[in-house]
């Protein structure tokens, strides 16, 4: 774990299954992205960190959100 004032590192070791309301752009954090409105859904206790989405699959996310708006 590393402090770094204003966030907190830690190493991935525990699989959370996040609900969110939207994800929107945001140049805050290094992803790009933030979620609206994060809950812990479960703790995912039958997945290994080889199995969590990636920063393209936030992205498919957001473009397909984006165009339906955009409709």
């Amino acid at each position: 774990m590393k402090d770094e004032g204003s966030r907190l590192i830690v190493n991935p070791e525990i699989v959370l299954e996040i609900a969110f309301d939207s994800i929107q752009k945001s140049e805050r954090y290094d992803s790009g992205f933030a979620f609206r409105f994060p809950r812990i859904k479960y703790i995912r206790s039958d997945k290994t960190i080889n199995d969590i989405d990636t920063l393209a699959k936030v992205n498919q996310i957001y473009q397909r959100q984006v165009h339906s708006v955009d409709k």
